[in-house]
């Protein structure tokens, strides 16, 4: 990807993450920042690897130019205003794919570019609940907040970046450019496609705690261990729990398909885990096709060993941080801090890049 160059106006969340994925890459990400933005601190992780960055204003006559120049030299940009902001300032797919036929124009918000909701605000919280995921989460009780990572990243991110290079696919193929409407609401439903398969099966209710990924299992569950500390217990399959319930001590794997079943397992669990610290737990099942780790925070998560032995944690200017995912065999990613010093964008400058 070292040939792409990829244009991102500065916004929050799913839109810098995405340019990051691409510029771990090898893309070429230029930034348009405003005028009056901070400078970004090294701890801001999603903005790293940026080749360059202009102060632009977009209600200026003369910056407005110099930012449709260097977009008819790129080959995508990436946007997560609302809907009709990027063509109010003169800026939309429309103007910008007459300049440039082969751009691809990735457009990542909430509710996408149609639809009642369309211009109206939102975060994760609100995406993931008219979807059915966040209704699916938690105890009985009430759902819970499964961090920002489906909507936000999940529904938003991976969604605009795999329509961004598909597009691009397309483009190098047909010399036509087009617009990527990644709506947040779209990714997670289709995230769900498995929750939906087990719907028309008849395999899931809309009872939380219930199902099979939810928590309403007992060998696909999370126990407390001595020192309160936690385990992920998950041996689906009948040789992985035979496997376990033999290292834990069980004479023969408990029946455990049946509601009585799984009530009397849940029980048995609970009282076996509770007899050994996580880690004891962990040093003696980890291994072994047992299907049991241990929960982790996310300070303790960069020294586990496997994570570790991956390099799947990295250090770039003394910030801890993700490496790059996924990994190339011949086109082996390098990620950078990149340029955090921000200049005016001018004619000139536009030129050394577009030319």
């Amino acid at each position: 990807m070292t040939d792409l160059t990829i244009v991102e106006f500065a916004g929050l969340g799913p839109g810098p993450y995405a340019a990051m994925l691409l510029a771990d890459m090898g893309a070429t990400v230029i930034r348009i920042e405003r005028p009056d933005a901070q400078p970004p601190r090294a701890t801001a992780i999603s903005q790293r690897g940026r080749a360059k960055r202009y102060a632009a204003d977009l209600k200026n006559p003369d910056d407005l130019a110099c930012v449709r120049k260097l977009v008819s030299g790129a080959d995508a940009l990436i946007e997560g205003f609302r809907p009709g902001t990027m063509e109010r300032l003169g800026l939309g797919p429309e103007v910008l794919i007459a300049d440039n036929p082969r751009l691809v124009y990735g457009r990542v918000t909430g509710w996408g570019q149609a639809g009642p909701l369309r211009s109206t605000a939102g975060h994760d919280i609100n995406f993931i609940a008219v979807t059915g995921a966040l209704a699916a989460i938690g105890p009985p009780e009430r759902p819970v907040l499964p961090l920002n990572l489906i909507g936000d990243f999940a529904g938003g991110s991976m969604f605009v970046v795999s329509g961004i290079l598909a597009a691009l696919m397309a483009a190098r193929r047909t010399g036509r450019g087009q617009v990527v409407d990644a709506a947040m609401c779209d990714g997670i439903v289709s995230l769900m496609t498995a929750i939906h398969e087990q719907i028309a099966d008849g395999e899931w209710t809309d009872a939380r705690e219930s199902n099979l990924f939810d928590g309403g299992l007992p060998d696909y569950s999370v126990y407390e261990c001595a020192d309160g500390k936690f385990v992920a217990v998950g041996p689906l399959e009948e040789p992985f729990y035979t496997r376990l319930c033999g290292a834990v001590g069980l004479a023969s794997p408990p029946k455990r398909h049946a509601p009585a079943d799984r009530k009397i397992l849940r029980e048995t669990f609970s009282r076996i885990f509770r007899t050994r610290t996580r880690d004891e737990w962990s040093a003696l099942l980890e291994q072994g096709d047992h299907c049991v780790s241990p929960v982790l925070s996310y300070r303790e998560a960069p020294r586990h060993a496997h994570l570790a032995a991956r390099g799947s944690m990295i250090e770039i200017d003394g910030v801890s941080q993700s490496g790059p995912a996924p990994r190339f065999s011949v086109d082996v990613t390098h990620p950078s801090s990149g340029t955090r010093h921000r200049v005016p964008i001018t004619s000139a400058l536009v030129a050394d890049v577009t030319d």
